[in-house]
């Protein structure tokens, strides 16, 4: 696929992930009435809004490999800091640089996503891994974001707790787990590479809907210039190439 295409596919995508979560946080946040909303529907914007949170923290993702738009590469910081603004108010060249040394490094020492100290405590190193890239600067955009919410929008403290930061946190451990946990956890059956990293095999709904495909690791490790929604693509291939090596 050339890069023209490609970069039309994923800006189309890009696009319908970012306003999609823009219009559920504005009408969550500031136009509907929490008072007036069901436990079930508080739930389910939730959960929209989670998995939403997770397509724009991929989308910044590909931007970190220059695989979104690549006819524009110099389009890749301007969006990748529009997604992780409105994720949680991460900065990207920061989340940029880790990323590259979890790529040099996966499933070390030196790789910031990893905790060397007990890889097998999902607990600790979730904890550990949000430590890593939560920031004293971040803490404070996100309280100056707050307050120009509350004073210049009127909107509610529990609002934003409950439709912005709680779909972060969600989103967060979605990400954790199925893009990071998961793959790179030691287990008894060896990695096949020094990329350190294993797939699953979900079905392409349950890979979309669990972390935006990011859950074919291994496949993103040895392809980091396929942007995410390509990565199912890989996936088949890998599966082919192996049935065809397969003895009988």
């Amino acid at each position: 696929m050339n890069n023209t295409k490609t970069s039309a596919v994923g800006l189309t995508l890009a696009f319908f992930v970012i306003a999609s979560w823009v219009t559920v946080h504005i009408l969550a946040v500031l136009v509907l009435d929490l008072g007036n909303l069901s436990v079930a529907t508080i739930l389910l914007i939730i959960t929209i809004q989670s998995w939403l949170s997770v397509g724009l923290f991929i989308i910044a993702h590909d931007c970190m490999h220059g695989s979104l738009v690549p006819r524009f590469p110099w389009l890749h910081s301007i969006i990748g800091q529009v997604c992780l603004g409105l994720y949680f108010v991460f900065p990207y060249g920061y989340l940029k640089a880790k990323h590259h040394l979890h790529h040099r490094h996966a499933g070390t020492q030196g790789d910031p996503d990893f905790h060397d100290e007990n890889p097998g405590s999902l607990w600790k190193w979730y904890f550990s891994f949000i430590y890593e890239y939560m920031t004293l600067l971040q803490v404070l955009a996100i309280a100056l974001v707050v307050a120009l919410y509350h004073f210049l929008f009127a909107a509610g403290l529990l609002e934003l707790l409950i439709f912005w930061a709680t779909p972060a946190l969600v989103a967060s451990f979605q990400l954790f787990y199925f893009g990071t946990y998961l793959p790179h956890r030691p287990g008894a059956e060896a990695f096949a590479d020094h990329h350190n990293s294993r797939t699953n095999n979900y079905s392409w709904i349950v890979s979309l809907l669990t972390c935006f495909h990011f859950g074919y690791h291994h496949e993103h490790h040895l392809h980091p210039h396929l942007p995410w929604w390509r990565l199912p693509e890989a996936h088949r291939l890998k599966l082919s190439q192996k049935t065809e090596k397969s003895p009988g």
